[in-house]
């Protein structure tokens, strides 16, 4: 017998249920990727769907898991198409009984593997789907997942209780050689794809690489060889270097590592080394992956309105001019422009600096989320759709967890995180010579200042486009205003 492993975001083979599940039957296993063309168009407001880093990290995933297939004596079969007319296709000229995959929750996803499950059952196939994208397993949840608690907390505390992290399933050891009749087909190129060549930027935090090779090198090195571990949680809120934070994202957003093998590198950590919060921690931020993957699963398409997981209608606006210089990293504010310039050159940005970009694109600018959303959606080699979108839902106040207008205090948040300047200095060169002290509100200087510290205001670096209060109390009105009428 046999069967097609449709790869999707679990490009690994380590903890791959369908590819073991087929093994187990002793089928002869055929894998199979698709680069759909939906995947490389653009985004509702424009945008390039699959940015250029994005992009980037996924032909080199893509081209790790089939050099990973080729030492196991097995291949990639790469194809570029809609995956409803290539699945059936290949199925039939293979002569496969089935089709195995892991599911996706988004409905983009769902829309597409519903449409091949239709097209491969039409054809006389067998379709088998799994879960694998969680650390937890939605079958171990304490609760249905349409019951899920609407605020995180609650969930973690009840899964933490009553819920067991499955163990990881090895890695093949050996495959079975394809066909020697079918055509395992070429790698595309950026180009041929019609995106844009990334090229590399030395600033960034690291030179991310994309397949589970460089997953696994990456998770070796955090935990054990730089023993970084141990301070996550001291360190995690860090902007500039490579180990302030795991940093293990892109390889989870694409299923190069899967979240149950780090948890058990953690659990190894902890026997072997120590434990500690910064243990505690680095577990705790899966959970978090865990809850938008299944808040997905239940409110579906909700996620992407407007009006977001809890149907609040307020006013946003869809200011080009004020969301460019946003984008660009011209609002005047240096840790806003500065963690907007590190995104546009390298595709990346900490947590930390998300947190405070969303804030200000929504609570001070007071502009429609969706426009950010999808501008990440772009440009992060880490791109979840579960985690991008919930994120952005709880930061505009209209995600489920959503604590009423909260927004983040811009200068106090600069001299907690980045009290030097080091930070803004590195994606500023502008603002280089100016002191620490004066380095998060450059327009405060004088101009016989402007010219000891090389900086001509409005010139070299741009005067602020709003001012932070005030924009928070108008915004904060259009929120009330909206939380009246949906009361």
């Amino acid at each position: 017998m046999k069967v097609l492993i449709w790869f999707r975001n679990d490009l690994r083979l380590h903890d791959h249920e369908p590819l073991q599940d087929a093994l187990k039957a002793g089928a002869e296993v055929i894998p199979v990727y698709c680069f759909d063309p939906r995947q490389f168009g653009e985004t509702s407001f424009g945008f390039p769907k699959t940015g250029k880093f994005r992009a980037k990290f996924l032909l080199e995933s893509v081209a790790d898991l089939r050099q990973s297939l080729q030492q196991k004596g097995s291949n990639l079969i790469i194809r570029v198409g809609k995956p409803e007319d290539i699945l059936p296709a290949l199925a039939n000229e293979v002569d496969a009984k089935a089709v195995y995959w892991h599911e996706e929750v988004a409905s983009e996803e769902a829309d597409i593997e519903n449409a091949v499950a239709d097209h491969l059952e039409a054809a006389g196939k067998t379709v088998q789907t799994y879960w694998g994208t969680t650390l937890y397993h939605p079958d171990d949840l304490p609760f249905p997942v349409k019951k899920l608690p609407a605020v995180f907390t609650q969930f973690r505390k009840q899964v933490e209780k009553y819920s067991t992290v499955y163990e990881t399933l090895a890695t093949p050891k050996q495959l079975s050689p394809l066909p020697k009749s079918l055509d395992p087909g070429k790698m595309p190129t950026p180009e041929t794809l019609g995106i844009e060549v990334a090229d590399p930027d030395d600033r960034g935090v690291l030179p991310f690489k994309g397949g589970e090779t460089a997953g696994l090198a990456r998770l070796q090195d955090y935990i054990w060889d730089t023993d970084c571990l141990k301070v996550y949680k001291e360190t995690r809120n860090g902007m500039l270097g490579a180990n302030y934070s795991s940093k293990f994202s892109p390889w989870l957003a694409l299923g190069c590592l899967s979240p149950r093998r780090i948890h058990e590198a953690v659990q190894d950590y902890e026997n072997e080394r120590v434990r500690n919060d910064s243990t505690y921690w680095l577990v705790f931020e899966l959970l978090w992956r865990d809850y938008f993957r299944f808040v997905c699963q239940k409110h579906g398409d909700r996620v992407f309105y407007p009006s977001g997981l809890r149907g609040l209608k307020i006013k946003w606006k869809q200011d080009w001019e004020r969301f460019d210089a946003w984008r660009e990293g011209r609002t005047g504010y240096p840790l806003v422009d500065a963690n907007m310039r590190e995104i546009a050159a390298t595709g990346f940005m900490s947590n930390r600096g998300r947190q405070n970009v969303a804030s200000f694109l929504t609570k001070n600018l007071g502009i429609d989320w969706r426009m950010g959303a999808e501008w990440f959606e772009s440009l992060l080699v880490d791109y979840d759709v579960c985690s991008n979108w919930g994120n952005w839902n709880y930061t505009a106040g209209v995600g489920n967890d959503a604590r009423g207008f909260r927004y983040f205090n811009i200068p106090k948040q600069s001299k907690d995180y980045d009290p030097e300047g080091n930070y803004v200095k590195h994606w500023l060169p502008e603002l280089k010579d100016i002191p620490a002290k004066k380095v998060h509100s450059p327009w405060s200087l004088q101009p016989v200042e402007q010219k000891r510290f090389n900086v001509q205001l409005g010139v070299d670096y741009p005067h602020p486009i709003v001012d932070l209060q005030k924009s928070v109390q108008a915004n904060e009105k259009i929120y009330n205003a909206a939380m009246d009428r949906s009361a």
